[in-house]
């Protein structure tokens, strides 16, 4: 039943977004009577359902009777704020995405519930195209766990201990695989560009398995040349080779009961793919310059970039090997195949480098998120990442701009610009014109400061100089 009295009215209308059959339906919470009603009319004009409620109390009330797409809701009201009504609604709806609406003088406020786990802010006055964006990108967060609540509610699972950050219909889809897998023995590969986060995958299949309070050791097999990867994985012999002054363990056996992750499994000799194959085999191995055999119980995860069936079918890789390896593959999508998963982590990012640099961060501007969504992401994660603590570390002031971003990611937000209605005839511009204007804006803005404009770039004097030079002779 609806809360008592009049506090809480509703506006139907036949709204839809993609993939959802029923009208989108949006608590709106705010005790300003003129917000609220504003706020309702634009939503009817987008043909979507509003449901209002005055304070937190009624809407924490709404929220237990009946299903909403999402909630907006003002941070600063007078009887149950957004802080304690959102921490109500997650313990009712946990998955209910809410948007936290604030006045720019309570932005810590917002902050606070976000890092609670909202779904996002904006900041009053609201800006409208970016309200309608934050509520889509809430209703498709809303649809993605409602299938994965269904196919759980199938295949049930067990809740996931991991690191990764994502929601995406790819990720989801990853998680769940992780899920199902990690209980087992099963050797498992893991396939990605580089960048995407395949060690946190490891770690993930490794801490949600029964192994999980024994070790999970790391080896990238690409850092090492072929004889110091099997010292380090099969241990040595005091004496066996020149600098062996004493006996060492090797990974297997630091590994054994737990996980022994071996990345860039592709980049393995032959000579060294036959050594694995055996201990993968018979679960035992002998030391460089050894003779006894050791028994290990490890259960191995490997990764790689490369395709390994074209490596097979070039001999560059073992067949035997890799069906031994592959019994479960889990392929990581690249970054530009969940762009949905950018704002999320780039919030996570900001907020880890901004505390580790003690630097102030009060705002991502939408600019600039713009930018990094679209951005193409060669790579992927890794590459994200590092753009984001450049951001926090060179930001001027207390908001990450898309000045703050690595030169490659501005020059794409110059050809972005000039692709728009009323660039230059709307034709895209070269990457080196790119470059050129924004070095030039960016000298303009510093007032010829070159030493200034370099650093704003994040390129030496001396190779802006070069760049100008090149620039003068073309």
């Amino acid at each position: 039943m609806e809360p008592a009295g009049n506090e809480i009215q509703s506006f139907e209308e036949g709204g839809e977004v993609a993939g959802k059959k029923e009208p989108v339906t949006v608590l709106v919470v705010d005790d300003d009577q003129v917000h609220r009603f504003m706020l309702s009319s634009m939503l009817k004009e987008w043909g979507w359902r509003c449901v209002e409620a005055d304070d937190g109390t009624t809407a924490v009330a709404a929220v237990e009777n009946h299903f909403y797409d999402a909630v907006l809701m003002d941070v600063r009201m007078a009887r149950m704020d957004g802080r304690e009504a959102f921490t109500r609604i997650q313990q009712i709806r946990p998955a209910l995405p809410v948007i936290i609406m604030t006045a720019y003088s309570s932005v810590e406020d917002a902050v606070e519930v976000i890092q609670q786990g909202a779904h996002d802010y904006l900041t009053k006055p609201l800006d409208f195209d970016r309200l309608r964006l934050a509520l889509l990108r809430a209703v498709d967060h809303q649809q993605v766990v409602s299938r994965k609540q269904q196919v759980d509610s199938r295949l049930p699972r067990p809740d996931l201990e991991t690191d990764i950050i994502g929601s995406s219909p790819p990720m989801l889809e990853l998680l769940e695989m992780v899920g199902y897998v990690a209980p087992t023995e099963a050797t498992v590969l893991i396939y990605g560009e580089s960048g995407t986060g395949k060690e946190l995958v490891a770690e993930a299949l490794h801490a949600n398995s029964d192994r999980r309070n024994k070790s999970f050791v790391k080896v990238n097999c690409a850092a090492l040349a072929e004889s110091l990867l099997e010292s380090e994985l099969f241990g040595h012999e005091k004496g066996a080779f020149t600098g062996a002054e004493k006996k060492r363990e090797g990974k297997f056996v630091q590994a054994d009961g737990g996980t022994l992750f071996l990345d860039e499994i592709g980049e393995t000799s032959q000579a060294m793919q036959v050594k694995l194959l055996r201990v993968l085999q018979e679960q035992e191995l002998q030391r460089v310059g050894g003779e006894e055999t050791l028994k290990v119980d490890v259960r191995i995860i490997a990764a790689t970039n490369r395709n390994l069936e074209e490596a097979v079918a070039k001999n560059e890789f073992r067949e035997d090997l890799y069906y031994r390896l592959n019994v479960v593959m889990i392929t990581v999508p690249p970054l530009r195949e969940r762009t949905e998963d950018i704002p999320r982590l780039v919030r996570h990012f900001a907020r880890k480098f901004a505390e580790k640099n003690r630097r102030v961060l009060d705002r991502i501007t939408d600019e600039c998120m713009e930018l990094l969504i679209h951005y193409p992401w060669p790579g992927n994660v890794r590459e994200l990442e590092n753009a984001v603590e450049r951001g926090i570390i060179l930001m001027r002031g207390t908001e990450l701009t898309e000045k703050s971003l690595p030169l490659p990611i501005q020059r794409q937000a110059v050809v972005q610009r000039d692709k728009q209605p009323g660039g230059d005839d709307g034709e895209p511009v070269s990457l080196l014109e790119a470059e050129k204007q924004l070095v030039f804006k960016t000298l303009e803005e510093t007032g010829g400061n070159k030493s200034e404009a370099a650093r704003r770039l994040g390129i030496t004097r001396k190779t802006l100089q070069n760049k100008l030079n090149r620039y003068s002779e073309g």
